[in-house]
């Protein structure tokens, strides 16, 4: 990638979900291109909507709340088609006996807490009484009936903690598409509109990038996930199927599913039912 302004600022997820995302601009040199800011997704997204970063990852909340002032990037998301294992409700009980009663909210990330509560709410009749908490779910057990987890917390609660504790999963991407038919995205990677404005061309390479990377990355997985799992709590194989359960990809599919959410949630949730994504 050849920038020779200033780099431009460019957020990355440090959960294992956005590795493969990440790991091919390794692979090629071209993170040395990019002025890299790691965070959580919701601290993101908030650097994103008030020009701390350039480009970069937000959930899609927080996506339809600003649209006016950015462009999303084609083809390139976290998501899921089914199953996405990191977006989990951990349960001492079936949810449909939770209404009134106490939810943790471990999440850093405002979309998997509404689809969870959408979930809840339409699926299951069930209205808790949510709070938040850190992510730690033998605490959260302690004092809730459920907890609400996302990215590496839930995978070592629903992989690790929750059988040894003998609690229910229940996989939010998986309930989403036996309820809608559709894919969900958890967040996608926009462009601020006024940098956009003035670097179209770093814009178009950036994305180029990141398209380049997460096609070797899976082209390459078995060895992405072998690297990670030199640091991680989880073994190769796991992360193999992780990250080709993943839906990294945001086309036809994706923006009806994302379209879908905010029909159901936009009134109540800051956007307009009829919010659309704006594509580079």
């Amino acid at each position: 990638m050849d920038i020779s302004s200033p780099r431009p600022r460019v957020g990355h997820i440090q959960f294992l979900n956005c590795l493969p995302l990440y790991w091919g601009l390794a692979r090629t040199g071209t993170l040395l291109d990019l002025d890299l800011t790691k965070d959580t997704p919701e601290k993101l997204s908030e650097q994103l909507v008030r020009g701390e970063l350039d480009i970069g990852p937000i959930t899609l909340v927080e996506y339809l709340r600003n649209a006016d002032g950015l462009v999303a990037l084609p083809d390139i998301a976290v998501g899921c088609d089914g199953p996405v294992m990191s977006c989990v409700v951990v349960s001492q009980v079936p949810l449909d006996r939770l209404d009134g009663e106490k939810v943790a909210l471990g999440s850093t990330s405002r979309t998997s807490v509404r689809l969870a509560q959408l979930l809840l709410a339409e699926q299951y009749g069930v209205r808790p009484d949510y709070y938040r908490c850190p992510p730690d779910l033998g605490l959260m057990m302690q004092e809730a009936q459920a907890a609400v987890l996302i990215g590496d917390a839930a995978l070592r609660a629903s992989l690790h903690d929750a059988p040894r504790l003998g609690l229910e999963v229940h996989d939010l991407g998986l309930m989403w598409k036996e309820w809608t038919g559709l894919p969900f995205v958890f967040a996608l990677w926009a462009v601020r509109r006024d940098f956009l404005a003035r670097e179209p061309e770093i814009v178009h390479a950036v994305h180029k990038a990141f398209l380049a990377s997460r096609d070797l990355s899976l082209v390459e997985v078995a060895k992405v996930a072998e690297q990670a799992a030199r640091w991680e709590a989880f073994d190769a194989a796991l992360l193999e199927k992780y990250f080709t359960t993943l839906d990294f990809s945001l086309g036809a599919e994706q923006l009806r599913g994302i379209e879908e959410f905010a029909r159901r949630v936009g009134a109540t949730t800051g956007f307009s039912p009829e919010a659309k994504v704006e594509l580079l």
